[in-house]
């Protein structure tokens, strides 16, 4: 009878461990940097827990322990209790509602008197993960057949959707990335397909006008007709499929597009878009123009000056950035949301080009350290959870880059272990000690 080695170290990966070290330690750094004013004393504002890099040490030291237990826990806990813990982030999830508090304009999170707030669309990541990995690990799941996709589908879209009523539309969008995890475990790339091109049929909506698109469709539909004549006259299921697509797609620009955007979305949030994609966006009426303004009202900035600030602070930074607490453009708040969605500024202005490029290159090693990880594990369940750390942890990182340089809509995404906020900390960090875990028994089968 075998028995279970008792140190810690019993397989961990370190690597995964350093890296999500040097980044914390980084996230605390940059936030220092853009919060630090001068003549504080900086050890008092560290063990103070009243500025907001010491509360991110504090959440730091925090992660650490969980980690901790998280690398002595038996991996079997995490599959026994994966449905356990999407039950229970649905829950959180439904709490909201009756008890949420409303900020910067979200109605997704929870208030624990003044110190401590929870926001459960940013937690429910991991429970969707495991709930996932499980359901996929499933010996009776043949993801082959529709029925098994859409389950999948919707254990990852459910929360999306209560994510969305809460007004927390960017959260909503990381779901989406669990579907590189089941394309990995045998969805058609027909799936993916449909969706990149439903967001290319989206874009093209918002750029071009309503008949010359509808013309562009028509073209590519008979363009379709002409060059599959022969499988045409063959089977005349193919031309009504061509039809029938052809129907779809001036349905979604002519209706769905639209009323998404005038009834989904908030006015302020068109905006945003429409600055994405450099286009000007006129309010159809005066309610919509009203609402755009209320928004607005009592700050001195427009719905892309954040943008603009971000990418004059990065572009500012040069090639070998202006040092530690020696930017302008975050050190004196120009840029709004400098410690949260916009922090990766702080580090193109204090470290430039060069420091940008390091720092990326410091996430792409942890993304392809965790696809490595992945594809040596013997478990299903193991291997769909290692493949969902690295799509959210993917999409985060890309949306939120691209919002600083004015690529992306400003839709609040943070960046992982450095942005500022504890849930999203311990929540990233959670993830990744589970998949630590799981690596470390990779010899193990778990379902």
């Amino acid at each position: 009878m075998s028995q279970r080695n008792p140190t810690i170290s019993k397989g961990v990966d370190w690597s995964l461990v350093w890296i999500w070290f040097i980044l914390c330690a980084i996230g605390v750094t940059s936030i220092f940097a853009a919060s630090y004013h001068e003549g504080e004393n900086v050890i008092q504002g560290f063990i103070s827990l009243k500025t907001d890099y010491s509360r991110q040490l504090l959440f730091f030291i925090i992660a650490g322990i969980i980690g901790t237990f998280i690398l002595l826990t038996d991996s079997k806990f995490f599959t026994a209790t994966a449905n356990l813990g999407y039950a229970f982030g649905i829950f959180l999830l439904l709490l909201v509602f009756p008890f949420h508090s409303k900020v910067k304009g979200t109605e997704s999170i929870i208030r624990f008197g003044s110190a401590f707030q929870l926001q459960p669309a940013d937690l429910c990541k991991l429970f969707v993960n495991l709930a996932l990995a499980k359901y996929l690990s499933r010996v009776d799941t043949n993801f082959t057949r529709p029925r098994s996709q859409l389950i999948a589908a919707a254990i990852a879209l459910v929360p999306a959707m209560f994510s969305i009523m809460q007004k927390e539309t960017g959260l909503s969008l990381v779901y989406f990335s669990f579907f590189l995890v089941m394309f990995r475990e045998g969805l058609p790339a027909s799936v993916l397909v449909i969706g990149f091109s439903f967001s290319v049929l989206v874009v093209a909506t918002l750029l071009l006008e309503p008949n010359t698109l509808a013309i562009i469709l028509t073209l590519i539909a008979l363009l379709a007709i002409y060059i599959l004549r022969r499988q045409v006259k063959r089977s005349r299921s193919i031309l009504f499929l061509i039809v029938g697509i052809w129907f779809v797609c001036v349905g979604v620009q002519r209706f769905v597009v639209p009323f998404v955007f005038d009834h989904v979305f908030k006015p302020y949030q068109v905006k945003r878009i429409y600055d994405a994609i450099g286009k000007d966006y006129v309010p159809k009426d005066q309610a919509t123009e009203a609402a755009i303004e209320s928004e607005q009202k009592g700050k001195k900035k427009d719905n892309n000056y954040n943008v603009k600030q971000s990418k004059i602070a990065i572009g500012s930074g040069g090639l070998i950035g202006k040092g530690l607490l020696k930017g302008t453009q975050t050190r004196y708040d120009f840029v709004p949301e400098q410690k949260t969605d916009f922090i990766f500024c702080t580090i193109g202005e204090g470290f430039g080009f060069v420091g940008s490029i390091l720092f990326l290159g410091i996430y792409a090693l942890l993304l392809m350290r965790i696809v490595s990880v992945a594809e040596r594990q013997r478990s299903v369940f193991s291997r769909c959870y290692a493949y969902g750390v690295a799509s959210v942890l993917f999409f985060h990182i890309v949306i939120n880059v691209c919002m600083t340089i004015g690529l992306a809509p400003v839709i609040g995404i943070p960046l992982p272990f450095v942005s500022y906020g504890g849930t999203s900390l311990l929540t990233f960090s959670v993830m990744l000690f589970i998949l630590v875990r799981l690596d470390a028994d990779r010899q193990m089968v778990l379902r």
